[in-house]
């Protein structure tokens, strides 16, 4: 078992008290284990980056967007030994750990870009003899939070922007996936990241908390996860002028119409679905279809669910990996179990799966349900995990009815040949992600990204929009004489 340290004003450092890391595809034995810091080490951190931000901020450009592209090239060298530790504590398959670190080396390249880009407006200005311009400006420290389902992309996505906009972090990664986010620190700190830019808080959260979230420097915070606890953090910081942004749940839905190509609809939905063992913010987990091609539809979408291999992330066979801890399964068993009592129907899969070398792991198998009703909590509430409800309705009025009736509103797919009722469709579902004909995950790093209602804040991820959360704008008017 491996022993790491984590980041702290430029220094790799530990306490002696530590948290072991599990592999969910065998339990059994931890993989690694990680600092335990204690609050005076969180204020800590968040003195390194007041002391880094004062000169960050002051950095070249030119400089940040070097450091931004020597770790994205960092990452990709180290691709194999990082995919290898996502998977050894997130349960994804190789394959989909590997996409995951070229994907951070992604984000780095693209902001290292935006950051040599311009910066500000030229306005026209009624006074006579004056120059008006606008001027975007680093806003300070911000805390940085990750969950365990996407650990090095959702970091990636939320710190690369910032740190190329000179703004400093303190960044707490999952207590469950900390191996992904140290890696992704380790590739800034070697190529050349000042001391104090970026800290790394590993630890419990419930230990930390107060010291976490109430340090009078952060200016922002920068939230993916539940809406339970995305709720409890803007609650705590109502008085207080902090800018929150907030990635939080989802109930995403694909619309199947009757004129759609079902067979590859079947394979489209089923990867949406099922990649990553369900657990993305992303992944389809309903299915509207529309009633004469239901049946069929139903069917091919058992078949293609059914050729799923359950199995260890390690195993080049496997496409359905574990979930990524013990609590994670025994949640989405419960969510099952609910639904079977509420009258849904398992088409396939619905238990957890235990068999041979799957006996110590997280894994359960894929699950469709039918005869499930717009009341049935499986369709309204969000279930992290390889599950899908299929539901059917009488035409495209009801299908757009049934997508938007959510608290929801993250991403909606629809599949249809028909283009009208494609932009239709792009007009009316109320999510902030709409695809048509393709899945809805899978969204590339210069596409902006958020939600809609309950699913998120104002502030969108990815892309330049993202901007608007680390950077400040200043309007300056000088005044040239006569």
């Amino acid at each position: 078992m491996r022993t790491l340290e984590t980041l702290s004003g430029g220094e790799w450092v530990a306490t002696g008290e530590w948290i072991d890391v599990h592999d969910p595809a065998d339990v059994r034995t931890p993989v690694a284990r990680i600092p335990a810091l204690a609050a005076k080490d969180v204020t800590r951190a968040y003195d390194h980056a007041e002391r880094g931000f004062a000169g960050w901020k002051r950095t070249s450009p030119f400089e940040r967007a070097r450091i931004l592209t020597d770790a994205a090239r960092l990452i990709r060298e180290r691709v194999e030994q990082i995919a290898a530790d996502v998977t050894a504590e997130n349960g994804k398959t190789t394959a989909e750990a590997r996409g995951e670190a070229l994907k951070a080396a992604d984000f780095l390249d693209y902001y290292a870009g935006l950051a040599r880009q311009g910066y500000g407006t030229l306005l026209h200005d009624a006074r006579p003899h004056t120059r008006t311009h606008t001027q975007r400006e680093p806003v300070g420290v911000i805390l940085v939070i990750s969950p365990w389902n996407d650990p090095l992309i959702t970091p990636a996505r939320k710190l690369a922007p910032l740190l190329a906009a000179g703004n400093a972090a303190v960044f707490k990664p999952a207590t469950e996936t900390p191996l992904c986010g140290l890696h992704f620190a380790r590739a800034l700190h070697d190529a050349g990241l000042p001391a104090g830019v970026l800290n790394v808080v590993t630890g419990r959260t419930a230990e930390i908390e107060e010291a976490l979230l109430d340090d009078p420097r952060i200016v922002g915070i920068t939230f993916t996860g539940s809406n339970a606890v995305g709720n409890r953090i803007r609650r705590r910081l109502a008085d207080r002028n902090v800018r929150f942004q907030g990635e939080l749940g989802g109930k995403n839905a694909s619309v199947v119409l009757g004129d759609a190509d079902l067979p590859a609809v079947a394979k489209a939905v089923v990867a949406a679905s099922f990649g990553q063992a369900g657990q993305r913010c992303t992944a389809t987990r309903g299915v509207v279809v529309e009633r004469p091609v239901y049946e069929e539809f139903t069917g091919l979408l058992v078949t293609e669910v059914e050729a799923l291999t359950l199995g260890p992330g390690t195993d080049p066979a496997t496409t359905l990996c574990p979930l990524s801890s013990p609590q994670q399964r025994d949640s989405v068993l419960a969510d099952l179990g609910r639904a079977i009592e509420q009258g849904a129907t398992v088409l396939t899969g619905g238990q957890a799966d235990t068999e041979g070398e799957r006996a110590h792991g997280c894994h359960v198998q894929p699950t469709v349900l039918a005869d499930v009703t717009p009341e049935t909590a499986i369709w309204r509430e969000e279930v992290f995990g390889p599950v899908l409800a299929v539901r059917a309705v009488d035409d495209f009025a009801q299908a757009v009815e049934a997508v938007n009736d959510s608290d929801f509103g993250l991403a909606a797919a629809v599949f249809t040949r028909g283009l009208a009722r494609a932009h239709r469709f792009a007009d009316e579902a109320e999510c902030g992600q709409i695809a048509v004909n393709t899945t809805t995950t899978g969204w590339d790093v210069h596409l902006p990204f958020g939600g809609f209602l309950d699913s998120g804040t104002a502030y969108k991820e990815q892309g330049e929009e993202v901007l608007r959360f680390s950077t400040r704008v200043k309007t300056v008017a000088i005044h040239l004489g006569a």
